[in-house]
């Protein structure tokens, strides 16, 4: 009968408690409100407020970095290229330096060319004067000595070849 009771007093509907109940609800909830629910409140949107800057900023410092980003490939493109204008410029001055080189070097073999084959002919001229010169003298030691004796045909050939030998003697050996 004790269970019976406590089913029945459970199921009862008692108005007085209803009131009471309602308004330790209210109570309740009220300073809930006023005590827990405020701050609470608050420390949430101050949060929401710092992920949203947080977000804000991560994008804009990633649209920085891009920018950045974008900015030196721009930059390593530009000294790329201005290293191989360079290394083009450098090579085609190289080239006409080489060039000039060339056809200096050429000038300057085809004028020692030359002034070798003046200096060959001027000592050509020279020599060719020189056995002119000792042809005649030659000749003319020759003329006298015919002039000065009667040869006879043996006397005449010893003297060609005496002639002979002293004229290898003053000539130089070739």
């Amino acid at each position: 009968m004790n269970s019976l009771v406590l089913a029945s007093s459970f199921t009862d509907v008692k108005p007085g408690l209803i009131i009471w109940t309602w308004i330790t609800f209210i109570v309740v909830m009220l300073v809930l409100r006023k005590v827990a629910w405020g701050p609470l409140l608050r420390s949430v949107e101050a949060r929401e407020k710092n992920i949203v800057s947080a977000i804000d900023s991560a994008k804009r410092e990633r649209a920085e970095a891009e920018k950045l980003l974008g900015e030196q490939k721009s930059a390593i493109a530009q000294a790329r290229q201005e290293a191989a204008d360079q290394v083009r410029k450098t090579q085609a001055e190289l080239e006409k330096f080489r060039e000039e080189l060339m056809g200096k070097a050429r000038k300057e073999a085809d004028d020692l060319k030359a002034e070798a084959r003046r200096t060959i002919d001027e000592e050509r001229l020279k020599a060719i004067a020189d056995i002119k010169g000792e042809a005649v003298k030659l000749s003319l030691q020759i003329a006298e000595k015919l002039i000065a004796e009667k040869l006879d045909d043996s006397r005449h050939q010893a003297m060609a070849q005496q002639f002979a030998v002293d004229l290898s003697k003053k000539t130089p050996n070739a």
